[in-house]
């Protein structure tokens, strides 16, 4: 039985290989799993309405660069239908989710029931990874804006899937101040905050440490009106 691999980031712009370091450890892990066999890869941008531009971003990065063969899976305008995402889903040895709008997404996979397929995938040794939105889903509860809420306006704690038992932020270096003033308010007082271009890896839903391309990784804690903030390890072989 392969071991459950989860690798979270906090942004970036894979178009602009800012994250390429963490891209190349993903890759090998994934290739590590396949016994020789080219990997495929399959890239879920539910949370930026399918962005076409955006999957061919991460076709170059990932098919160009690291020779795992890409695909998509369309979800927002009907294009198709469960059987064939469910196949797509199903034959992927990478799942990658990419960023937008958290809650769009959720509300789509919920409506679609793709989130479980996503999750058994990932259960039966799909490496799963994702940027901002493609991160934070992940977690019991997530630190976000959206265009459903507010306008985008305005950061939250909402519930998200619950396969980390645990709060998360991506772009924690823009949104630290953000953060504080929410976890003043002691609805969450223990969370990651994930800076851009840095990722914090999970095995089996225990972390395991954090891969760099410049950001950080962080444990907050939130007590009597101070926080404490705790940098993750970085993984010495990323």
């Amino acid at each position: 039985m392969l071991d459950r691999i989860l690798v979270c980031i906090g942004g970036g712009e894979i178009k602009s290989k800012t994250t390429l370091k963490i891209d190349e450890y993903i890759s090998n892990v994934v290739k590590s799993r396949t016994n020789g066999r080219r990997p495929m890869g399959l890239f879920i941008g539910t949370a930026s309405h399918d962005s076409m531009p955006y999957f061919n971003s991460f076709r170059k990065t990932y098919t160009s660069h690291f020779d795992i063969k890409a695909d998509c899976a369309l979800m927002v305008y009907g294009e198709m239908d469960f059987e064939k995402i469910s196949d797509k889903i199903g034959r992927a040895d990478l799942i990658y989710v990419g960023g937008g709008d958290t809650l769009f997404m959720l509300k789509k996979w919920r409506e679609l029931g793709i989130d479980k397929l996503i999750i058994d995938a990932y259960k039966k040794g799909a490496v799963l990874c994702g940027l901002s939105a493609g991160a934070i889903c992940w977690f019991k509860t997530m630190f976000t804006d959206s265009q459903l809420l507010c306008n985008g306006n305005q950061y939250n704690f909402h519930p998200g899937l619950g396969l980390i038992n645990g709060a998360c932020s991506p772009h924690y270096n823009l949104r630290a101040d953000d953060l504080f003033n929410e976890l003043s308010k002691n609805i969450v007082n223990s969370i990651y905050g994930i800076d851009d271009n840095a990722a914090l890896v999970f095995t089996n839903e225990s972390l395991v440490g954090a891969i760099s391309c410049g950001g950080a990784a962080y444990e907050i804690k939130y007590f009597n009106g101070n926080c404490e903030k705790k940098s993750i390890p970085i993984i010495n072989n990323a």
